[in-house]
């Protein structure tokens, strides 16, 4: 568990913020980020007010990274490129998290490496981490400008015989009652455009290996502009699914073989592929998966049954 707990004795009575600023190295906004968590304890109970003062035995619950030994794909001396697995958190979401991939970023590089995006859970593909706090925010700022350029590789359900482009604003949805969706198709919703190119079609699953070319970094983009064109991506357990289907996904009941039934594969058939950029050099970095091989985890056509409405 990457979490723990440790016991400090302070004295003589200080604000939270300055005892932490001063015996514990942060900056002051790391160290009011650590109390407005919740990760200061006393007497086994969070104090979340940085400016109250604190005298006598406290409890701080830490980030302590467990690596398993994954390696960096590519480096420099302010970031690193990793290959994240599908299934696997990019931070964890919560203090019973055992494993993201913030382990492996600073069992490598230390307290102060961090991702510089986001890449959902069943994505599999390209994370890209600053090294040190000179590196976080400037790199943060390229994803955030979109002048960083990404490409995805994703397997849907069909055949796709022409490039496109969708062209629809998303919402994110606040009534969860009748759908799973997180996002939708809205006209109140914000601009996104995505291109979409065919590479390869397997004729025996009825599927097509798709890159796809995100114009804009709406949550859930990729994923909701296929399933609107009715070529959900496999394996997709929110969009393409019925509702009970991601319902129980959502609660953790979906058995592995209902997955497969219900969208199509045994995980998210959607892989972050390449970044072009410029970060003091010219860089295009590109994944070295063979995500074409893994049509393997799509299930049978014939054996298949989701809904693409």
């Amino acid at each position: 568990m990457p979490f723990v707990k440790k016991s400090f004795v302070v004295s003589p009575k200080i604000k939270a913020f300055l005892y932490l600023i001063r015996e514990h190295n942060l900056s002051q906004g790391d160290a009011q980020r650590l109390i407005a968590r919740g990760r200061l304890l006393i007497a086994g109970e969070s104090m979340r007010d940085s400016s109250q003062t604190i005298e006598g035995e406290i409890e701080l619950v830490y980030f302590e990274p467990k690596g398993r030994g994954v390696l960096p794909l590519f480096q420099t001396r302010d970031f690193m490129l990793f290959e994240k697995e599908s299934g696997v958190l990019v931070h964890p979401n919560t203090m019973a998290t055992e494993y993201s991939m913030l382990d492996e970023i600073r069992t490598i590089s230390g307290d102060y490496a961090n991702a510089v995006h986001r890449i959902d859970m069943e994505t599999s593909g390209l994370l890209m981490a600053s090294k040190h706090k000179g590196a976080e925010s400037p790199l943060k700022m390229l994803f955030e400008k979109r002048v960083i350029k990404k490409s995805y590789l994703a397997w849907v359900d069909g055949k796709v015989t022409q490039e496109f482009e969708v062209n629809e604003p998303l919402k994110i949805r606040d009534d969860y009652n009748t759908s799973k969706h997180k996002v939708e198709v809205h006209p109140e919703g914000k601009a996104s455009l995505t291109h979409f190119k065919p590479l390869k079609y397997d004729e025996e699953l009825d599927a097509t290996l798709v890159a796809c070319f995100p114009h804009t970094g709406r949550t859930h983009q990729i994923r909701v502009h296929l399933f609107h064109v009715k070529h959900p991506i496999l394996g997709d357990p929110i969009y393409g699914t019925n509702f009970q289907a991601s319902n129980e996904y959502l609660e953790g009941r979906l058995s592995d073989k209902d997955r497969r039934i219900s969208t199509g594969a045994s995980r998210l058939m959607l892989h972050a592929q390449s970044l072009r950029f410029h970060f003091k050099s010219d860089f295009y970095l590109e994944s070295r998966v063979d995500f074409e091989g893994m049509k393997s985890e799509i299930y049978a056509r014939d054996k298949r049954v989701f809904n693409k409405r």
